[in-house]
C-alpha cells in the first residue's frame, strides 16, 4: 500500500532534511502545512504518518498525540525535538508516539529510523489486505494434457511483471489463477486485491479504483484511496474488465501507461506501483471489432493472454477435483461421507459442466450435505447430472451415437483409472463432434473453427474416431 506521510513544519526545515525519503515510490508526501492547518488535514482522513516538529504540539504535547491517535487512522506520529529532554521524551512514547528524534541527529540516521518505520507500515499494511487464501500455482495440479501445457506457460508469466490478460468461461478459476500467479510471484508480499468491474455502477466503480477527495460527491465525507493505491506494490485483479465504460476505459489506459493515479475530485497525482491482472469471460477481440472495448486498452492488457480451459476440456481432472473437495467438505461439516459410488462418479465425468469448477464444488458440498450414508450416490446428485442414469423402469438408459454407447460398457468398475479417462474423453469427443458435423453439414472448414481446432488436428481426431464427413452430407 502506497504509505501517505504529513509533514508538518512551518520553516520547512524538515521537508528540506527529507528530500530523500520523498524520493521513496512507497511514500506519497501529501502536504506540508504549519500549526492552523493540518488540523483541518487530518480530519479529511487518508494520513498514515505524521511527521511533526515539537513546536505544533503546543504547550500539551502529550494531548495533541493522544488526539492525534484517536482518529479513525490512528496514524504513527514521530516527533522532531530541537532539544534533549529525556522526561519529554518518554512521556510522548507512553502517549503513542511510535519515535522521538533530536533535530540534531546526522540526516542519514533519520533516514534509516524512518525506514525502518515505513517497512513497519508497509509490512503491517500488506498483512491487513493480502488474501488468506495462500494458493499457488501447485494447487492447479492436472493430469489433463491441455491443462499441463496450459500450466507451463503460466509458471513463466508468475515470474514477470507484465499485464496478463485471462480469458476463460464462468467459473474456470479466473480470480483463483490470478490469486495463485501473484503468491509464486515477485510481489507475493504484497497486497492482493480484486475487484469485479460489473458488480459495481459506473459511478462507484471509478472512485473505488481511483478514489476520491472529500467533498467530490454527496457522501463524500473523507478522502478514500481507491484500489490502485491500496494495493501499491502487489497486485490488482480487474475481474470482468469487458463491463468497464468506455470513459473509464480511458482513464485506465492513462494509469497503466503513466504509472499515476488522480482521484475524483483532486487536483494532483499519485505515482502507484501495481501489477495489474485482468479477465473476462466475453470475446474482448469481438468487443474490440464492435467498439465497446478500446483497442489501445486492450492490447495494454493482454501483454500476456492465458486462456484458462473449460472443465469440459480437461475431464480428465474430475476424479482428482471430485476427491480433493470431497475431503474438504467433508472435514468443513464434519459429515461421515467418505467415498463417492462409482455410477455418481460416472455421471459426473458425463456432464457437460457449463458452470464449470464452480459448479462442480457446489454440487460435491450439496451431495455432502444431502447425503444419509457414508458414500455419495446418484440420487445425492442434481438431476440434471445424474437424472438419466436411472430410467423409471430402474434400467440404465443407453443413449447413443451410431454404435457408441454414451455410458461405459459395465460401468466403470472394468477400467483403470487410465482406461477410463481415455474412453471417457474418446466418448465425449465423438459426441461433439458428430453433433458439430451434423449442424454444419460435414463442412471441415467450420466444423474446426467451431471446435477450436485446426483442420489438420481434425482431420485426426475424425480419422481416431471413425467418423467420416461424407457422412453428414
Amino acid at each position: 500500500m502506497l504509505i501517505r506521510v504529513l509533514i508538518v513544519d512551518d520553516d520547512h526545515r524538515l521537508v528540506e532534511r527529507l528530500a530523500n525519503f520523498r524520493q521513496n515510490l512507497s511514500v506519497d508526501i501529501v502536504h506540508s502545512c504549519g500549526d492552523k492547518s493540518f488540523w483541518d488535514r487530518l480530519k479529511k482522513g487518508d494520513v498514515d504518518l505524521v511527521l511533526i516538529h515539537r513546536d505544533h504540539l503546543g504547550e500539551y504535547p502529550a494531548a495533541w498525540v493522544r488526539s492525534l491517535r484517536r482518529l479513525p487512522e490512528r496514524p504513527e506520529i514521530v516527533v522532531f525535538s530541537p532539544q534533549e529532554n529525556a522526561r519529554e521524551r518518554a512521556t510522548l512514547l507512553s502517549s503513542g508516539c511510535i519515535a522521538v528524534l533530536h533535530m540534531g541527529l546526522p540526516d542519514e540516521d533519520v533516514l534509516d529510523v524512518l525506514g525502518a518505520i515505513l517497512r513497519r507500515l508497509m509490512q503491517n499494511s500488506s498483512k491487513q489486505l493480502r488474501s488468506d487464501t495462500r494458493s499457488g500455482l501447485s494447487d492447479f495440479q492436472s493430469t489433463s494434457t491441455v491443462m499441463q501445457h496450459f500450466m507451463e506457460m503460466v509458471s513463466r508469466v508468475s515470474t514477470s511483471e507484465s499485464s496478463v490478460l485471462i480469458l476463460g468461461e464462468t467459473g474456470v478459476g479466473k480470480e483463483r489463477l490470478a490469486q495463485a500467479i501473484h503468491n509464486d510471484g515477485r510481489r507475493s508480499d504484497g497486497p492482493f486485491l480484486a475487484v469485479n468491474c460489473g458488480a459495481l455502477h459506473e459511478s462507484l466503480l471509478e472512485s473505488e479504483l481511483f478514489g476520491h477527495e472529500q467533498g467530490a460527491f454527496t457522501g463524500a465525507t473523507r478522502t478514500r484511496r481507491g484500489y490502485f493505491e491500496l494495493a501499491h506494490g502487489g497486485t490488482l485483479f480487474l475481474d470482468e474488465i469487458g463491463e468497464m465504460p468506455l470513459h473509464l476505459q480511458v482513464k485506465l489506459l492513462r494509469v497503466l501507461q503513466e504509472r499515476r493515479i488522480q482521484r475524483v475530485g483532486g487536483e494532483r497525482s499519485i505515482p502507484v506501483d501495481v501489477r495489474i491482472m485482468a479477465a473476462s469471460n466475453r470475446d474482448l477481440e469481438t468487443e474490440v471489432s464492435e467498439k465497446r472495448f478500446r483497442a489501445d486498452l486492450y492490447f495494454r492488457l493482454a501483454v500476456v493472454t492465458l486462456t484458462l480451459p473449460s472443465l469440459r476440456e480437461r475431464c480428465e481432472d474430475i476424479p482428482f477435483l471430485v476427491e480433493s473437495y470431497l475431503n474438504h467438505f467433508r472435514a468443513q461439516i464434519r459429515t461421515e461421507v467418505e467415498s463417492i459410488h462409482p455410477d455418481a462418479l460416472e455421471a459426473m465425468l458425463l456432464y457437460t459442466w457449463p458452470g464449470n469448477v464452480r459448479e462442480l464444488i457446489n454440487v460435491i458440498e450439496r451431495a455432502v450435505l444431502l447425503c444419509e450414508g457414508n458414500e455419495i450416490t446418484l440420487k445425492d446428485l442434481p438431476s440434471a447430472i445424474g437424472g438419466k442414469m436411472i430410467p423409471a423402469d430402474g434400467e440404465r438408459e443407453s443413449e447413443s451415437i451410431g454404435e457408441t454407447p454414451l455410458l461405459l460398457d459395465g460401468g466403470i468398475s472394468g477400467y483403470t483409472l487410465k482406461e477410463l479417462r481415455e474412453a471417457t474423453l474418446d466418448r465425449i469427443d465423438r459426441i461433439y463432434l458428430d453433433r458439430v458435423l451434423r449442424e454444419s453439414g460435414g463442412r471441415v472448414q467450420a466444423t474446426a473453427a467451431r471446435a477450436g481446432l485446426s483442420e489438420r488436428a481434425l482431420y485426426g481426431l475424425m480419422r481416431k474416431l471413425k467418423l467420416r464427413k461424407e457422412d453428414y452430407r
